[in-house]
């Protein structure tokens, strides 16, 4: 066994920025040209009076205060897509569930300080309308309270997948929203293709923090290695905590792998995709798509991101008939149904991004509209097809 020192967490950021940033030369250049605000968005005065700092995210509109919990899941029996010499596949889980109070407890930030060294310096790489200086992504606190007691009583547990590229954090807000109207929420990382995962540890093979390996030009096989990642890391998750009858939604390859995933596995009893290709890169429809489903599948895009590729295999899922339906938000970006909705909004009331990098992301719709659309959207499903108790 070989000794060595603990590393210190500005050395494992910036180890960890070293490596994602070789892998993403060549994404776009970040814009960063100052841009007038064009409406309110939630909360924009704190990021716009301290160029970007102390960004906001919308409270939750539930009952219930919200009890935060981190997980760490080891699956010994798959090894690492992306990293094979770590020798097991790891997931970081959060778990939301109402919670008897929050009085007392600290809320929860959406990045730890680790987490938000390291997405500083790739934020402008992975999402290139995102700002290279200027945001303190580790001031944002979120509406969760760590430490709080949970309410009594089982309740019906949801599973959130974000897109490729985006760690769990980005999901924050609306999984919370979800848990203080009565559902466990548990929000998972796919390591390896998430901006950046951290562990409470290190291991043979891995860093305390894992950055993307995803580039910009993603091919085929990547893709698919993604996808079929995603569906066995969500189908572990139902293993390792025990899970029965649960509902999934995921954003872009997350939507996609949601889906999937409730074509596979009898447990997912309902899922929403939001905004997620149903077929390969290749052209040829995944199973789910070609086959049907007979359970619940909801369908959520965006003028914004609709293509060709996206209503064909829609479309052909469509075709079967049975309880799927899909739902469109006017004047919105594929990043609507994430925390983007209302943080890019006060990005660009501070000068930190243009409005027409604020329209590619999220659209123009004002985050005071689209946030609770995109609440309602996702309760509404949830609430018909996996009713959480009052």
């Amino acid at each position: 066994m070989t000794s060595h020192h603990a590393p210190t967490r500005r050395t494992v950021a910036r180890g960890a920025l070293a490596g994602a940033a070789a892998l993403l030369l060549g994404a776009t250049p970040a814009l960063t040209a100052p841009a007038a605000a064009s409406g309110p968005g939630v909360a924009p005065g704190p990021a716009a009076a301290s160029g970007g700092r102390g960004l906001r995210l919308p409270a939750p509109t539930g009952p219930y205060a919200v009890g935060a919990t981190v997980r760490h899941l080891v699956d010994r029996s798959r090894n690492d897509p992306w990293a094979p010499e770590i020798g097991v596949r790891e997931l970081m889980v959060t778990v939301l569930r109402p919670a008897a109070t929050g009085r007392g407890f600290p809320r929860m930030p959406q990045l730890t300080p680790g987490a938000a060294e390291v997405f500083t310096g790739l934020a402008h790489l992975i999402r290139p309308h995102l700002p290279a200086a200027g945001a303190d992504w580790a001031a944002t606190l979120t509406h969760a309270r760590t430490g709080a007691p949970t309410l009594p009583g089982r309740r019906p547990v949801l599973l959130y997948s974000p897109g490729g590229g985006d760690s769990r954090a980005m999901g924050s807000s609306l999984a919370i929203d979800l848990a203080s109207h009565g559902w466990t929420v548990v929000t998972v990382d796919h390591p390896g293709d998430a901006s950046e995962v951290e562990f409470p540890d290190e291991r043979p093979g891995r860093a305390p923090i894992r950055t993307t390996v995803l580039r910009p030009d993603m091919d085929a096989g990547t893709f698919r290695t993604m996808i079929d990642t995603r569906v066995a890391d969500l189908r572990f998750a139902l293993d390792a905590l025990g899970l029965d009858r649960v509902g999934l939604y995921g954003h872009s390859a997350g939507g996609t792998a949601v889906a999937q995933a409730l074509h596979e596995d009898p447990r997912v009893a309902a899922a929403v995709n939001l905004e997620g290709y149903l077929d390969w890169m290749d052209g040829s429809l995944l199973p789910v798509a070609r086959e049907g489903t007979g359970r619940p599948l909801l369908l959520a895009g965006t003028d914004g991101f609709r293509d060709d590729r996206l209503d064909r295999s829609w479309s052909a899922l469509l075709a079967h008939g049975g309880p799927v339906a899909r739902r469109q938000l006017a004047d919105s970006g594929h990043w609507v149904f994430t925390d983007y909705a209302a943080l890019v909004p006060q990005l660009q009331a501070a000068g930190l991004t243009t409005a027409a990098g604020r329209a590619e992301m999220v659209g123009t719709l004002d985050p005071r509209v689209s946030v609770p659309a995109v609440r309602k959207l996702v309760r509404s499903f949830f609430a018909r097809h996996l009713p959480a108790p009052r």
